[in-house]
């Protein structure tokens, strides 16, 4: 089975020289379809960096990544926008969402700037899984942080995206609203089939994930990949 992502020889440096940093170094990962995975390391080690490129937001300076076989960087800015908009979900640790539209309205951002009519239905149903009926009128700054980043998994899950790119999405949240959205994450994962790649620092929240994937210095370091006999092997 041909894998939902995967990425060869993955280098990323900023900088040039003696200031250079290598933020990715050789970084070689499959993803299978509707795994939930977790990126985790600490600070500084690429886990953003390595998401950014996965989710086709960066350039890597070496090295490919193929959404579905296709190399995502041979299509031009166009085509790799339109394939970020359709296919990709992002959720990010500051929500981003526009203020000055109420939470139904950040919902509907990526299905109404895509020319789409949205389907009532999914959305509606997103929103029940999501607890989100009764807020859906409040602009962000009347909803709790919680609420704000539900709203943010909502509008990344409008456009049924394959995969869910996620980027420390409790670092924001306390314990319990945390618990409550990586929760929520996973089941979303679930019901829609979606592709999760999870990028934390916190080993509680990477825990919750089928596959923890650790970086050091830019580098795999470890994989818990399940093997066919349900081992978890190192690399």
């Amino acid at each position: 089975i041909m894998p939902i992502l995967e990425c060869r020889h993955l280098n990323k440096t900023y900088g040039r020289g003696e200031s250079a940093v290598h933020a990715l170094r050789d970084v070689n990962i499959n993803f299978e379809e509707g795994e939930i995975c977790a990126v985790r390391g600490p600070s500084g080690s690429g886990k953003s960096t390595l998401l950014h490129i996965l989710g086709g937001l960066e350039y890597p300076t070496a090295g490919k990544v193929f959404y579905r076989g296709e190399d995502l960087f041979a299509y031009n800015d166009n085509q790799l926008s339109i394939l970020r908009r359709r296919r990709f979900g992002f959720v990010f640790q500051a929500y981003n969402l526009v203020q000055e539209l109420t939470a139904l309205e950040n919902i509907l951002l990526p299905v109404l700037l895509d020319k789409k009519k949205p389907d009532e239905k999914y959305i509606s149903m997103l929103t029940e899984l999501l607890g989100l009926q009764d807020r859906l009128n409040h602009l962000p700054g009347a909803l709790s942080g919680g609420q704000q980043q539900r709203v943010a998994i909502a509008r990344a899950l409008a456009n049924r995206p394959a995969l869910l790119f996620a980027d420390e999405p409790t670092g924001n949240l306390d314990g319990k609203s945390g618990q409550e959205v990586l929760a929520l994450l996973r089941y979303a994962g679930r019901e829609l089939g979606i592709t999760l790649v999870l990028v934390t620092h916190d080993l509680h929240v990477a825990e919750q994930a089928g596959r923890i994937i650790t970086l050091e210095d830019g580098s795999v370091s470890q994989d818990s990949a399940p093997t066919k006999g349900g081992v978890e092997h190192e690399s």
